[in-house]
């Protein structure tokens, strides 16, 4: 649950999650029945779910309401591609689809704050340069409204007053800094507001005018700087240093521009959300929590004040500051089960668009008339999943070797835990599955890699481990310089905790993820070699050092922050912390089997970054298994692409680990996927090749 009130925050929104590694979570829910299966072999008997179920389209998803209440829209496949679709919210079976995607998938959309159009970003290949489209409601017109090439757009600022215009920032110019441009959504007119030499990013009122400017200090830290004019005040006003520099973050003005809010962790651990009077620069505490960052806000969409706001800490609890919401929130708490949340409001906030998920059957999207107090249904996710025996999630806690605790989440195979105590009635094969990031974080839901594991017999645990984002500056900077280090034993440890746990055996454990996760997975088979049985890499960095080199232009602005974090390679010191934290350089080391996967366009972590380590162990005679996706990039977008490398991975484990799978057939061709390397290490996938 989000808080659209502002449709800086709708914007913002989408360009952070299409820009995010794609590793598929998609909240289908789970549910878990013992309706025909044997007591004497429940994991045997138990159907095996479709990778298809699991990874392909959705029948509809990202339901949406317009600002003026008149249509309902949402993401569907048109020819097995996800394109936008309409309907009268009078008429909701009266679609019509409103884009013409035909290769890559949308993946986000999201009204115009007019509603006049429907607007969304799309990038080529993988290559994370999302320019803005747009489609006029009325006429279905198309218009590409940033029309350049190897330009990435940002989202500057948004208005309720003004409802035709947004701010976005280009780096058409120069490819590191972003430029802020006034555009007018419905003419495509664009005028340049402030040409940008230095700052990271900009933040602007409800009047499109651009208040504050962000840049990087030399300490890693973050400089705020007023803008008055649409010119830089050369001191800052505000400041933060190294260690709150991934907790401490502006989070928009109220409307009239007397608010500016914060989340804050100066002063202390955990992120507090404060509200500082702009006259005069008092700030207010408004929430905090001694466990958690405080996470979401839900904003009043006529006044930007915040209504409510969210803690995640095992699991997203929201606290309601409004009266009025917070009854609306306790009375779809009463008609939901498991998790529901808010992903769009109308204007006048009586119409929310909501989603449920349960976690025993699919995720189901309702439209709520919040005067009438009734949900109307609106759409399954994936249908196709009712009656699956998906597995529940059970949120855990792990001490590490130095004293942390790790919050975690445990999936188990369906009939191995008879007496529902979140421990398998015997040791079973198990996954370690490590998030992406590393600053970021894995959290309570449905998620269908765990379902898709749990579902061939294995256990799946995630661990957050040091650096992992929301729980406080302490144990995120308890992460600092420690890439293959601590940031390594707190994975080894929940390993170890789960194999005292009775959860798995000491040679029963895979270790696989992608982005850092894939990097953890190879420091995992380099670092600690008879620790996993295999490994499965997804786009991970296998060199530190060339990592940092080749990092997209637009992240040149906060480069300061890998340096202090990770290692700075300009120091003799830093150099040799990156080089002695690369598992390149410990490929040798190498015993277990590897799968690794790559997009040949990822503009983050190179294809380089694999050619390079699987060069090395075909060097020391070491098998490995790459498989490579010329159409994509830092993850998978493509659902044939995501089924193939689903079912390459699960064949993969079967031959390390022995667990269940559904056979490869003809998956691979509708894909893209080229195995470069290694095909005779996967079962059945030299037959497949062949077929």
């Amino acid at each position: 649950m989000t808080s659209l009130s502002k449709p800086l925050q709708r914007f913002a929104s989408a360009i952070l999650a299409a820009s995010a590694l794609t590793l598929p979570s998609t909240a289908v829910a789970d549910h878990h029945s013992t309706d025909g299966v044997s007591m004497q072999n429940p994991q045997e008997a138990a159907p095996l779910i479709p990778r298809e179920a699991l990874f392909g389209n959705p029948s509809r998803s990202s339901g949406r309401i317009s600002p003026d209440g008149k249509w309902l829209s949402w993401l569907a496949p048109k020819d097995g591609v996800l394109n936008v679709w309409m309907a009268p919210a009078s008429d909701p079976g009266s679609a019509k689809v409103m884009t013409d995607a035909t290769d890559r998938p949308i993946r986000q959309y999201f009204w115009a704050p007019d509603s006049q159009s429907l607007l969304y970003i799309q990038d080529k290949g993988g290559d994370e340069n999302f320019l803005l489209y747009g489609v006029n409601v009325s006429s279905g017109k198309e218009t590409n409204l940033t029309p350049f090439e190897n330009t990435r757009v940002q989202i500057v600022g948004g208005s309720e007053s003004i409802r035709d215009n947004v701010l976005i920032g280009l780096n058409n110019r120069n490819p590191q800094f972003h430029d802020v441009h006034l555009l007018d959504l419905n003419t495509g007119e664009m005028t340049m507001m402030i040409e940008n030499e230095s700052y990271a990013g900009f933040m602007a009122d409800d009047t499109l005018t651009v208040r504050m400017a962000l840049r990087q200090n030399a300490e890693g830290g973050t400089d705020y700087f007023r803008v008055a004019d649409n010119k830089v005040e050369a001191e800052p006003f505000s400041t933060t240093a190294m260690e709150d520099s991934l907790t401490t973050n502006p989070a928009g003005y109220t409307n009239d521009g007397s608010i500016l809010y914060w989340l804050d962790s100066r002063g202390r651990n955990t992120a507090a959300l404060v509200a500082e009077d702009v006259a005069s620069g008092e700030k207010t505490i408004i929430a905090e929590n001694d466990k958690a960052d405080i996470g979401g806000t839900i904003r009043d969409p006529k006044t930007g004040v915040v209504e409510a706001y969210s803690v995640n800490y095992l699991k997203n609890e929201w606290t309601a500051i409004d009266d009025d919401l917070g009854a609306s929130l306790e009375w779809l708490g009463t008609q939901f089960k498991g998790e529901f949340g808010i992903s769009s409001r109308t204007d006048d906030d009586m119409t929310w668009i909501v989603w449920n998920e349960p976690l025993t059957s699919p995720t189901s999207t309702y439209i709520y008339d919040r005067e009438a107090g009734t949900l109307t249904p609106f759409y399954t996710t994936r249908p196709e999943l009712e009656g699956a025996p998906l597995q529940p999630m059970h949120p855990v806690e792990i001490a590490s070797r130095d004293g942390l605790t790790l919050p975690s989440y445990l999936t188990l195979p369906i009939g191995s835990d008879s007496d529902a105590n979140g421990r398998p009635n015997k040791p079973v094969p198990m996954v370690l599955l490590v998030h992406g990031g590393p600053w970021a974080r894995d959290t309570y839901g449905f998620n269908s890699i765990h379902q898709m594991f749990a579902n061939r017999g294995y256990a799946v645990l995630s661990t957050n481990f040091r650096g992992s984002t929301g729980f406080g500056k302490d144990f995120l900077n308890a992460a600092n310089l420690q890439w293959g280090l601590k940031m390594h034993d707190d994975l080894i440890d929940a390993t170890n905790w789960a194999i005292e746990q009775g959860i798995t055996s000491k040679d029963q454990v895979a270790i696989m993820g992608g982005s850092y996760g894939g990097y953890a997975t190879l420091a995992g088979l380099t670092f600690t070699p008879e620790t996993f049985a295999c490994g499965v890499d997804i786009v991970g960095p296998s060199n530190l050092e060339t990592l940092l080199s080749t990092i997209p232009p637009y992240w040149a602005p906060l480069v300061k922050i890998f340096h202090e974090r990770m290692g700075d390679p300009n120091t003799e010191e830093g150099l040799a912390l990156l080089k002695a934290a690369s598992p390149l350089y410990k490929a040798d080391q190498i015993t277990k089997p590897l799968l690794i996967a790559q997009g040949a366009n990822d503009p983050r972590v190179k294809q380089a970054e694999s050619d390079q380590i699987v060069g090395a162990m075909k060097e020391a005679g070491i098998p490995v298994t790459y498989v490579l996706y010329p159409d994509e990039g830092h993850g998978f977008a493509k659902p044939d692409n995501n089924i193939a490398f689903f079912g390459i991975a699960e064949n993969f484990l079967a031959s390390c680990l022995g667990g269940r799978t559904e056979p490869l057939g003809d998956v691979l061709k509708p894909s893209t996927a080229e195995i470069v390397e290694g095909a005779e290490h996967v079962k059945g996938l030299v037959e497949a090749l062949g077929s």
